[in-house]
């Protein structure tokens, strides 16, 4: 019951925030500008969060541990958010030894879960001081830079507003190809909790992911995390099938090993469409990047809820956001570096796309 109440409340809250007015579009960016370039005119405003980062703040650090270890940490131009915003990806690796094992990490699929952001640049400039010998990660730390920059210009001027999607009030969490339809009887009886993107990657931010997975080097992606907030879990596919995947058990596997890295309070692994006996996440990230690459993917629900008394439940930033960040972080930090090597450098695709195995559905 509690959990049919907040899916209610959350597709209240979703209708409410698409009817506030659009933010003002940032002039758009020279595609070909460099990320040194670029970020030298990107400024933060004073704001009423200080244990959290602006996304300025956040590629500022970024770009400053660049210029201290050169080459380790190296800016790629995804592409651009439907209000021009660069999507920007850092990959991360020790250029001493070659590049044997990828990993694609991203945050920030949803306007205003912000402490993903904060775990992916952590890890950053973790990784960068010290990376694992032969592991390239990617790290996309803001993916929805339309959506959050709405909630940054609500945190300045004390506007209490849920946010959610992106610039076109798309959720980026429901915008991927594989598992969109549903064959659960619940779908009658609470519909808004099995609704999808008005078309597969109808958006320049989950098509620039998408892109990024095809366009490989000679060693393609063998491992995918998609940080959220909040739950406390560590979810895995299928998200859209009830059925188990075919490659569950390596994904347990590798999920109980992240949880290890947490230390107390870790995050459960769970195959998310189990979350609930009626829970379906439609058209999800996790089931595109791995019923179409044959990829182990996660979508953690990072902390537990930054709701600590009874004025937080009026704040939704509180809901995703604790107040004091910094524990929470240091989990995350110590998962991830489980997750870098939770399998050998050398992991084997999957030769056939399992969205095209019986069960899946696209």
């Amino acid at each position: 019951m509690i959990a049919v109440l907040w899916a209610l409340l959350t597709a209240r809250m979703c209708s409410v925030a698409a009817a506030e007015p659009a933010a003002a579009e940032p002039e758009p960016e020279g595609k070909g500008a460099p990320f040194s370039a670029w970020v030298l005119r990107q400024h933060a405003d004073v704001h009423p969060e200080p244990q959290y980062h602006f996304a300025a703040e956040v590629f500022h650090a970024i770009a400053d541990a660049a210029a201290a270890r050169p080459g380790v940490i190296e800016a790629q131009r995804l592409g651009e958010s439907l209000a021009h915003r660069p999507i920007w990806a850092f990959s991360v690796h020790d250029t001493a030894v070659p590049v044997q094992k990828r990993l694609l990490l991203i945050a920030n699929i949803h306007a205003m879960e912000w402490i993903p952001t904060e775990d992916a640049l952590a890890f950053v400039l973790d990784y960068a001081a010290k990376p694992e010998p032969g592991v390239e990660v990617v790290v996309v730390p803001i993916l929805n830079p339309d959506g959050r920059a709405r909630v940054e210009a609500d945190l300045v001027a004390g506007r209490n507003l849920y946010r959610r999607g992106n610039e076109a009030q798309v959720d980026l969490n429901r915008d991927w190809s594989v598992n969109r339809e549903s064959k659960a009887i619940w779908r009658h009886l609470i519909p808004g909790r099995y609704t999808t993107s008005p078309a597969p990657l109808s958006q320049p931010e989950t098509r620039a992911i998408d892109q990024l997975l095809r366009n490989t080097s000679d060693v393609p992606f063998s491992g995918f995390v998609s940080l959220h907030s909040f739950g406390g879990f560590i979810y895995y596919p299928w998200a859209g099938l009830f059925e188990r995947a075919p490659d569950w058990g390596r994904m347990q596997g590798i999920a109980e090993t992240m949880q290890g890295g947490m230390g107390p309070h870790a995050y459960r692994p769970r195959q998310l469409s189990r979350w609930a006996f009626f829970f379906r996440g439609l058209g999800m990230e996790i089931d595109h990047v791995y019923g179409e690459f044959g990829i182990p993917a996660f979508l953690v629900e990072t902390t537990r809820s930054g709701i600590e008394g009874l004025p937080d439940l009026h704040t939704y930033f509180r809901w995703y956001n604790p107040r004091e960040p910094a524990r929470h972080v240091k989990m995350g930090l110590g998962m991830l570096r489980a997750w870098v090597t939770a399998e050998p450098l050398i992991q084997a695709m999957t030769s056939q796309p399992l969205a095209d195995l019986p069960g899946s559905t696209k």
